[in-house]
């Protein structure tokens, strides 16, 4: 038995808020055992220009506020991805926002976007480049607009000029499901406006020498067909540096034996959410023409799952929920796995896997 399942039923009696914050502060301490890094040649990938010693990474909603990097990378993650942080610090959506659902290994949140701001954030990541290398890898930084903003557009802008210099790779979030007005965003005049913005603050830092960095979009998996279409061709126009598909869902899938959670409002995550993530992966997959790095986030708990991903359109994957039911022992069961399924098919490395079921 696992440190993890040993310690699980108690951490399952607190209330989940609770149970986070006392793993992220035993992170933070450097309580929990490290996990040996899985390395091989058939698992490192280039992300969007980022070399990633294996495809597994961190979601965003894990570390919000960056509090971890000092031991994150311990657990055998190939990258890891921080927030979402907003400009301005706030609480959140009232409690209770998160219920755990067991038998279906699910999670649905409706927190709101809580965190520090934008201050605390990035002080945390100018610690990090005092950090020793060996310590260090491949982290991005989740953005959101603040609640009672008026100027949604502005608020990504500023984030993206504060965070520039100091993450690997930026991720705007318009697809979480409890900011009210959010996922307005993804529509198409909203989000030609907003990529616009974004890139000319992006050829902004550059001016600046700054070094360039990706900019990820992360969309929602409830999309219809039309909104897909019209998203992937404003990504190819706009030479977006990748697109993460997906964020929690809205719905409730009967076949996990959900119905009886409709009045539970908030995003859905976990097993449940595999399914849809993944066909939505791969229809953008087949729209973009593999143009455009996609990463595959969603209902992730095993090495088959991650490997449904890749073969769907993503070149790198990312989980949070499964490390609630199974610890970061899953993280290395995950590449373990994933490096044998690469070798039994034949390939020399992650890339040559990408698309093929697309």
């Amino acid at each position: 038995m696992s440190f993890y399942q040993r310690i699980r039923p108690l951490l399952f009696r607190l209330e989940p808020e609770l149970a986070h914050g006392l793993l992220i502060r035993a992170l933070k301490m450097g309580l929990m055992p490290a996990m040996r890094q899985i390395n091989s040649p058939v698992l490192r990938v280039n992300l969007a220009g980022m070399m990633l010693p294996n495809p597994v990474g961190l979601a965003a909603g894990f570390d919000k506020n960056a509090e971890t990097l000092a031991h994150i990378f311990k657990q055998g993650f190939g990258w890891v991805e921080c927030g979402t942080v907003t400009p301005k610090p706030q609480i959140g959506n009232p409690k209770p926002r998160v219920l755990r659902l067991p038998e279906q290994e699910a999670i649905i949140n409706r927190l709101g976007f809580n965190n520090e701001g934008m201050v605390a954030f990035i002080g945390r990541l100018i610690e990090r480049q005092a950090m020793p290398k060996r310590a260090q890898g491949i982290v991005g930084s989740n953005i959101g607009k603040n609640k009672d903003s008026i100027d949604p557009n502005g608020d990504y802008v500023l984030g993206v000029k504060a965070l520039y210099p100091y993450a690997d790779y930026i991720t705007i979030n318009i697809s979480s499901p409890n900011t009210q007005g959010l996922r307005d965003l993804q529509h198409d005049e909203q989000l030609h406006a907003l990529l616009v913005s974004i890139e000319q603050t992006r050829q902004m830092m550059l001016a600046k020498g700054i070094e360039s960095r990706p900019i990820f979009i992360k969309l929602a998996p409830d999309l219809d067909n039309e909104q897909k279409a019209s998203i992937a061709k404003l990504a190819l126009e706009m030479k977006v540096g990748g697109l993460m598909i997906s964020n929690t869902t809205i719905t409730r899938p009967d076949v996990y034996g959900l119905a009886d959670h409709w009045m539970q409002s908030g995003g859905l995550s976990g097993k449940p959410l595999m399914s849809l993530s993944t066909q939505t992966l791969k229809d953008f997959y087949r729209l973009t023409e593999g143009k455009i790095a996609l990463i595959g986030v969603g209902g992730i708990a095993s090495a088959e799952d991650a490997y449904a991903k890749i073969r769907a359109g993503a070149t790198a994957v990312q989980l949070y929920s499964a490390l609630v039911y199974q610890g970061f022992g899953v993280v290395n069961r995950i590449n373990i796995g994933l490096l044998q399924l690469l070798i039994r098919d034949g390939y020399a490395n992650v890339i040559q896997a990408v698309g093929v079921d697309a």
